[in-house]
């Protein structure tokens, strides 16, 4: 009787240490080439497990399961190393925050009982209460919502979302906002931000998808620029040309025509003093008539939102000035 449980003890040790051992047998042969018995080497660049001795490849197509990014020292790691979605300026959390969808649906797409709608609504309403804690953090969420809905009014990528967004806290941080409204500095933002991506939008285009007036967006553009030291170039009649091109339906041949003119016009010295969308609109309406491609000068207007008089005469400047330099 009291010989039972001991000898079942003895037997559960032999069978774990023999599943131990099949443990350990089972490793030493991954760790064993077996072919020649050689030491085994994973290439981590190629993702192979190859064999030191023979060469022969085990294991292709691994996963490599470390970081996209390099680092060089603990801090750098420390910087880069990050769990879940990157990070993003033009969230005023920069989206590290929870946020619940508005739809009443579940995970299946059902739609939730009046008392887990009710439930929702109230978690919606202190999720928001939490995320916005003082009057900055407002100001600045309403901020970067005007300006991704200009931006995609405008159909401005992502990289001036950014920049603009950016700018905006700049400009919050260094406490430039007293006395002018919030819509204001935010389109301003827009406007230079896409003026330093070089896909620049005209004065007009901003106002049209503002809700402020276009002396108080140049008023605010120049005082934002000022102040925090922004290199904005002059903009550049060319950056307006594929824009308008795409918009008339035009071909590559008649852009670079387009082009080609403002060149032109460049060496001569006609640009100076002319606002670049109207030299753009000009020279995409001469193109299109050099090479024998159907458009008018009240469709040019309608894509470049310009009057027509001002086409005619930048049009008739551009002309003469390749005239004269085909002359020279």
């Amino acid at each position: 009787m009291t010989n039972a449980p001991s000898n079942t003890r003895v037997r559960r040790s032999e069978h774990e240490t023999s599943e131990q051992e099949t443990e350990t047998e089972t490793q030493d042969q991954d760790l064993v080439c077996p072919e020649c018995a050689g030491n085994l080497v994973v290439d981590d660049e190629h993702g192979e497990t190859v064999c030191e001795d023979c060469g022969l490849v085990v294991e292709e197509d691994s996963v490599d399961r470390g970081p996209e990014w390099r680092a060089f020292d603990a801090a750098e790691k420390n910087e880069k190393s990050r769990v879940g979605a990157p990070t993003t300026n033009t969230m005023h959390d920069k989206g590290l925050s929870t946020n619940i969808d508005w739809r009443n649906k579940d995970a299946y797409g059902n739609s939730l009982g009046s008392r887990q709608r009710e439930k929702m609504q109230r978690l919606r309403k202190w999720n928001e209460r939490f995320r916005t804690r003082d009057s900055k953090e407002r100001n600045l969420k309403q901020a970067l919502g005007e300006i991704d809905r200009m931006a995609s009014a405008l159909g401005l990528p992502n990289n001036v979302r950014e920049t603009a967004s950016v700018i905006y806290r700049r400009a919050l941080d260094e406490d430039l906002l007293p006395g002018r409204s919030i819509e204001g500095v935010s389109t301003a933002c827009v406007y230079a931000a896409a003026r330093q991506a070089g896909v620049p939008r005209s004065l007009d285009e901003i106002a049209d998808v503002s809700r402020v007036e276009k002396n108080e967006i140049a008023r605010t553009y120049r005082y934002v620029v000022r102040e925090l030291g922004l290199e904005v170039q002059p903009a550049d009649p060319e950056s307006y040309v594929p824009r308008f091109a795409s918009g008339l339906e035009l071909s590559d041949e008649a852009e670079h025509r387009a082009r080609s003119l403002l060149q032109n016009a460049k060496e001569k010295g006609v640009h100076s003093g002319k606002s670049p969308v109207g030299l753009a609109a000009a020279a995409v309406y001469a193109a299109a008539l050099l090479t024998n491609e159907k458009t008018t000068q009240a469709a040019v207007s309608d894509v470049a939102d310009i009057s027509e008089v001002t086409i005619r005469n930048r049009y008739h400047e551009l002309l003469e000035a390749e005239d004269t330099i085909g002359l020279a």
